[in-house]
Formats: structure tokens, C-alpha cells, sequence
């Protein structure tokens, strides 16, 4: 029989936390999944505190990943220590709080679930995620193996994926907050998908109120984002793996409204 891993997109705001908590749930229970990652990194708009990641627990999250607004919120760096289930990047430096790996047991074995982060074009001091991830392979013991890769750039993503392609069981990107068309099984039986999407408002720059997006690109002073308002979507990926192989047997993306 195989297991059922559910990915999800970044939550994004209170609209994104409260959809996720109205909805995760059933869906998991109706759906029969064994496994939730969520990327909780935007559920203040930019970062994430304690209590926002308590409430994506409560929600049915397994574990949630990070990304490169992760320091934003500085009240978030002991409970990085502290609870096990919070990945940060794993190619931060090695002296910054939290993990970037992890291994967790289930019904169905051990999971390990590996949070990376890109270079291109997000200005952080981290090192290089593919010597990093390169270097994992090597240690880790689990068959089912799952990858959060917060990066900018499809073609750093894809090439994150064929890297890894036969060597764990799924790797998915986050970041953009855009939805991508590409879930498949890589040749060598990696589940993939480019981007999951987001967790938040429809009509929206990426979480953001349009108006407010589209001045700060017009020129207009910085200020404090804000959360659009309306319909609310949540986005991820479903990977069914074979539990004995480590393989992934179908990869599909999924929208909620």
C-alpha cells in the first residue's frame, strides 16, 4: 500500500492560517493522508512567530519548513530549538538556531524531511544547497525522503530535482507563491513539482493587496505589507511512495477554494 504525502504552499497572513485551519483537516481525513509538510514561512506576511506556527500544528501540519524570511521574527529563534517539527534551511550557518534536516517515525517508518534553500537572486549568506543536499545523501538511512527546496529560480529547482532524482522520494519548491504545471515522477522515480503555490488570498500579488503591490513598483514608499482580502485558495502537491522503495508513484497538484 502506498503512503499518501501531502505538500503545502506557503501560508500566506491571518487569511492563510485561518483557511488552512478551516480546511486541512477534512481534507486530509477525506483523503487519506498519511503525512502533512506545510511551508509556514509567510503566515505573519513576512516570517513567522510561535504562535502562528502552533496554529499550523493544531491545523494538521506534520511539519512546517522555512525559507529566507526565517530571522524575520526573532521571538521564533528558541522555539526553532526547541521543537523538533520547524525546519529552517539547512544551508544556513551551521550556528544559527533550529535544524535543517530531520527525521520523524511514523505507522509507516521513518520520514526524513530535508529543508533547503536557493542563491539566485535571494540576497541570503547561505551555503551552497546542492554541496549541502549532495553531502545528506550520504548519511541518511530512511527510505522515504522528502525536500523542501525555497528557491526563486525554476531553473535552480529543476536542476534540484534531476540532482536528487532516484535518491529520495520527492522534491518540491517553494517561494513564488505561483503555482506551477510540471508535478510529475522524474525518470529515476522522484516526485517533483516546481513551485506548490500559496496558501492565501486569490486576488492577490502573491498574498499582498494588488493596489499595494503594484505601488511599490510604481516608486512609492516602503511600508508594512498587508494581507488582501476575499476568496482564499490553499495549493500544494500530493505524492503517493511506495513505503518499501522510497519511490514516488504519482504526483499530483492540488487546489483547494
Amino acid at each position: 500500500m502506498s503512503v499518501r504525502i501531502l505538500a503545502v504552499g506557503d501560508v500566506c497572513g491571518e487569511p492563510g492560517l485561518d483557511f488552512l485551519e478551516k480546511k486541512l483537516k477534512a481534507y486530509r481525513r477525506d483523503n487519506n493522508i498519511d503525512f502533512v509538510v506545510v511551508n509556514g514561512e509567510n503566515a505573519n506576511v513576512v516570517g513567522v512567530t510561535p504562535r502562528q506556527a502552533d496554529m499550523m500544528f493544531r491545523a494538521g501540519a506534520d511539519v512546517i519548513t522555512l525559507g529566507n524570511h526565517t530571522w524575520t521574527r526573532t521571538e521564533l529563534r528558541p522555539y526553532l530549538d526547541e521543537r523538533r517539527k520547524i525546519l529552517r534551511p539547512a544551508n544556513f550557518g551551521p550556528q544559527c538556531p533550529g535544524r535543517g534536516i530531520a527525521a520523524y517515525k511514523t505507522p509507516f517508518g521513518d520520514v526524513c524531511v530535508l529543508n533547503l534553500m536557493g542563491r539566485f537572486t535571494l540576497d541570503s549568506n547561505t551555503d551552497n544547497p546542492f554541496v549541502i543536499a549532495e553531502g545528506y545523501m550520504a548519511e541518511i538511512k530512511e527510505k522515504i525522503i522528502l525536500v523542501d527546496f525555497h528557491a526563486e529560480g525554476t531553473s535552480e529547482k529543476r536542476a534540484m530535482g534531476f540532482m536528487l532524482d532516484g535518491r529520495v522520494s520527492a522534491v518540491w519548491g517553494t517561494h513564488t507563491h505561483v503555482q506551477t504545471s510540471d508535478a510529475c515522477v522524474l525518470p529515476k522515480g522522484t516526485g517533483y513539482i516546481t513551485d506548490l503555490g500559496m496558501t492565501g488570498p486569490v486576488n492577490s500579488v502573491l498574498g499582498i493587496e494588488p493596489e499595494q503591490s503594484i505601488g511599490k513598483f510604481m516608486g512609492d514608499p516602503p511600508r508594512r505589507y498587508e494581507s488582501a482580502r476575499g476568496p482564499v485558495k490553499l495549493e500544494g502537491c500530493l505524492f503517493e511512495i511506495d513505503p518499501q522503495t522510497g519511490k514516488c508513484l504519482r504526483a499530483e497538484g492540488i487546489r483547494l477554494t
